[in-house]
């Protein structure tokens, strides 16, 4: 791995970070981000893959919406959520292989 020189980094980006991954560090943020993957999918689909109420989702899902994690849209009746960025993806794969190998 590259070292990270702190020096070049913006103390804005950092908080922003910080933040992000204290949000997804929630145990059910990280199932719902596990569940969408690179989908994007029905509040309701995650609702029934996490196994929880809706409200108690829409809640969780507005805290990553804030964090810049994910997007959502409207379709019809539906919401559609989704990860905002490949690359958090990436970090999901690398906190799966680290802590969850097979």
């Amino acid at each position: 791995m590259n070292e990270i020189n702190p020096l070049t980094i913006k103390e804005e980006n950092i908080e922003k970070a910080s933040k992000a991954l204290k949000a997804m560090g929630h145990p059910l943020r990280l199932k719902i981000l596990c569940v969408l993957g690179d989908h994007e999918l029905p509040v309701m689909d995650i609702v029934s893959r996490v196994g929880t109420t809706q409200s108690n989702i829409s809640q969780h899902i507005d805290i990553l919406r804030e964090k810049e994690i994910i997007v959502s849209r409207r379709d019809g009746s539906k919401i559609l959520c989704k990860v905002r960025d490949p690359q958090i993806l990436n970090l999901l794969e690398a906190m799966q292989n680290t802590f969850c190998p097979v």
